[in-house]
């Protein structure tokens, strides 16, 4: 793939560069990626129970939304509400035919229990069986609509939305108008879907990293003018084209400053502490710079393990929920956590240590 390519060339430039370089000079010389490779070991040592703070804790459920009935964090005052994932396609479910009920019942009963929804709405997936987007989109006027995306080793791991496509893009900022007229001030917030995505023109013709940056811009300004009430948020991970901090193209860091200067909070999934690639996109963007709008990080399935993207249960050597919690709140200065309800860890790492 297009970002292997990058990595690699950039490797082997490095080496390059010190083939020549004296033993003395290598010694002396410090990898920029590692700047914060041990940043998370200033808060080793915080434990439960987690102190009261400023942050706005939420539990995220991805699409079980029948979960939050009856779960445990309804009774715990430390936490505000659920974020709930929404596809597009069960949200139109033909053109211009909007129905919006899962969301309606499901903020009736956060309400009714003194919890506040946020939303996640979904148009990309990371299962090659599931289509996030209305069948509509799928027909030759808008494309195609959605594209596979690819992993690493070139396999398809999900779908989606063909974001940099006008006609596309017009039908998600109809969805986002009709949304806010809904939900804008009732529910506490909305969120866009990660950037990261595994297309590139090889893919789609269509695409580019600077198109697609542009057109992430233009449904984040959408998204803000349908909710000009409740919190609005990208999540902003990784972006095509770019791998920082060598390959620095300026795709994320414009996704932060255009979301700062609308009032877009700037988001993402995954908190890990000790991975050089979340330490040098999202928690350095976080990290360096001083925002007025706000800021999230998710701890999603496989996080309370110090992994990413499994379900799968280990025995992990602690519980690094205080960890994780002193890592947001000081280092990346979040206003939103959003911890992924991912068993045995939820209950018996997370909801005792909030206890």
């Amino acid at each position: 793939m297009q970002v292997i390519s990058m990595r690699n060339s950039v490797a082997l430039g490095l080496a390059a560069l010190f083939s020549f370089s004296s033993p003395s000079a290598f010694a002396k010389w410090k990898n920029p990626a590692d700047r914060y490779a041990e940043a998370y070991k200033v808060y080793l040592g915080a434990a439960c129970p987690i102190a009261s703070d400023n942050i706005k804790h939420f539990v995220y459920f991805a699409r079980d939304r029948e979960a939050i009935k009856g779960h445990p964090f309804l009774d715990s005052s430390r936490f505000v509400g659920a974020q709930i994932m929404y596809p597009w396609r069960a949200l139109e479910t033909s053109e211009v035919n909007y129905d919006f009920s899962l969301i309606k019942s499901d903020l009736e009963y956060l309400e009714s229990k003194g919890k506040k929804l946020f939303v996640q709405l979904q148009d990309a997936s990371f299962d090659p069986r599931y289509i996030p987007v209305p069948d509509y989109l799928l027909t030759e006027e808008y494309a195609g609509g959605a594209v596979y995306q690819f992993n690493d080793n070139g396999e398809p791991e999900g779908w989606v939305a063909k974001r940099w496509n006008g006609k596309v893009q017009e039908r998600f900022a109809r969805l986002l108008q009709a949304l806010g007229q809904a939900f804008d001030g009732r529910i506490e917030g909305i969120n866009l879907q990660e950037t990261a995505i595994g297309v590139s023109s090889a893919v789609d013709e269509q695409f580019s990293p600077a198109r697609y940056s542009e057109a992430l811009k233009g449904n984040m300004s959408a998204m803000k003018a349908a909710f000009p009430a409740s919190v609005t948020m990208q999540y902003a991970n990784f972006m095509p084209g770019e791998w920082l901090p060598f390959e620095d193209e300026g795709y994320l860091s414009s996704i932060y400053e255009f979301g700062e200067s609308i009032g877009v909070g700037l988001g993402a999934p995954d908190l890990m502490v000790r991975r050089r690639g979340q330490l040098n996109h999202t928690i350095a963007m976080m990290h360096e710079r001083t925002y007025t709008a706000p800021l999230g990080i998710a701890v999603q399935d496989g996080n309370y393990t110090g992994r990413t993207g499994t379900t799968e249960v280990v025995e992990n050597d602690g519980n690094i929920v205080p960890l994780l919690n002193a890592f947001a709140q000081d280092f990346m200065k979040v206003d939103y956590m959003f911890w992924g309800n991912q068993e045995p860890y939820f209950e018996r790492d997370v909801l005792s240590c909030f206890e």
